[in-house]
């Protein structure tokens, strides 16, 4: 009889410890918000760490956290082309393009959004930020495109399909998911 109620106690216990995780991990959530940054610390980037601040920011290049209690907990990273990248060095050549064609024309560079890095320190952040820049690119006039260059791994290829990506290409050294706009 004591040894029942002893569990019974235990898994009393296990719940609200469950629940309090649960409601921890909401509420940061809940809390969150998209903030555009002027640099992020590229050291802690696991995709790209080898492309610096200038290259994230130059010819309309943008970079945006999720940030929470002041701190940066999810980052990426877009560069806006009018023509689907295989690698980063065409990432850079059609950024600059439409960069380039948008300072003779209306202003709006490019037409697709390229996610090319994307990184979270805290669980639900890599998601939570796919969702919220999907949102913002979604009412944006000019952008009719959200598609990623991402490392031709299976984490990248699982992290997309389920956060409702199609694959539209694989390359050699990449991969290209896109989310419908």
């Amino acid at each position: 009889m004591v040894k029942k109620t002893r569990i019974k106690a235990r898994i009393r216990k296990s719940k609200k410890d469950l629940n309090k995780k649960l409601k921890n991990f909401f509420d940061w959530i809940k809390g969150a918000e998209i903030v555009e940054l002027n640099k992020c610390e590229t050291q802690k980037d696991p995709v790209r760490p080898e492309l610096d601040n200038e290259f994230r920011t130059s010819y309309g290049r943008k970079i945006y956290g999720v940030k929470y209690k002041n701190e940066i907990h999810a980052v990426m990273c877009f560069a806006f082309t009018n023509k689907i990248p295989k690698t980063v060095h065409e990432l850079d050549i059609f950024s600059r393009d439409a960069f380039l064609q948008s300072a003779t024309r209306d202003q709006n560079v490019g037409k697709i959004a390229i996610a090319y890095t994307v990184w979270s320190n805290k669980k639900g952040g890599g998601r939570l930020i796919v969702k919220e820049v999907y949102k913002k690119i979604k009412k944006s006039n000019h952008l009719n495109r959200l598609v990623t260059l991402s490392p031709l791994t299976k984490m990248a290829r699982n992290f997309h399909l389920h956060n409702g990506a199609v694959e539209v290409g694989v390359n050699d050294d990449t991969q290209n998911f896109e989310y419908k706009l």
